[in-house]
């Protein structure tokens, strides 16, 4: 039954209003799941070659544009992967809200992030590097493979550590992290999509 409703995610039937849960997971499931990631591998590694030469004032600030323009450039980044997030006649099915919950609940995170940045500017990167890899952990559960877990946690202890190792090149450090974990994920979400 459910290969019978394997269709194009971009493709929206009037059947589809009466989907399970189950087949909408299945729909959700041929994504590709890329874009978002290749923005935030751009977006890191751009951080990271630009901090050796700017003030640490110019370098936070560049943080919270940066890390809040890869939605906006991963929503553009969708029209090249094939996944067009805005497309009027994309199907959008539960897990999709999940996912956007998902990363509401992650800016939610800045609630805590502003006041300690306040009192403590060299927090930014670690704030920011943890709080933009949360909501994988949804986006794991939603398509039932381990890329998502994976993201989160690597993600969260390797700039814990490298805080902590590199306090002299913080910004650095933490985004090639990112970046290293970002292409891991990438890989794995390229081939877990290949095998559909």
């Amino acid at each position: 039954m459910i290969d019978a409703i394997r269709i194009s995610p971009t493709t929206q039937t009037s059947s589809q209003t009466t989907l399970t849960l189950e087949q909408e997971r299945t729909l959700f499931k041929q994504n590709r799941f890329i874009a978002m990631p290749l923005a935030g591998t751009i977006v890191w590694a751009m951080l990271g070659l630009t901090a050796p030469f700017v003030s640490e004032f110019v370098m936070t600030w560049l943080l919270y544009i940066g890390t809040g323009a890869i939605f906006y450039l991963g929503a553009g980044l969708s029209y090249i992967t094939g996944e067009r997030f805005f497309a009027k006649d994309k199907v959008t099915t539960s897990f999709d809200r999940l996912f956007f919950v998902g990363l509401i609940m992650s800016l939610m995170v800045f609630g805590i992030a502003l006041p300690v940045a306040a009192i403590d500017h060299t927090t930014v990167p670690l704030s920011l590097g943890i709080l933009a890899g949360l909501m994988w952990m949804p986006l794991s559960w939603a398509i039932q493979h381990w890329v998502g877990y994976f993201h989160t946690i690597a993600r969260t202890i390797s700039i814990v550590a490298v805080w902590y190792l590199f306090p002299e090149a913080r910004v650095e450090a933490i985004s090639t992290v990112i970046v290293i974990i970002y292409i891991i994920s990438l890989y794995a979400l390229e081939r877990r999509y290949r095998k559909l």
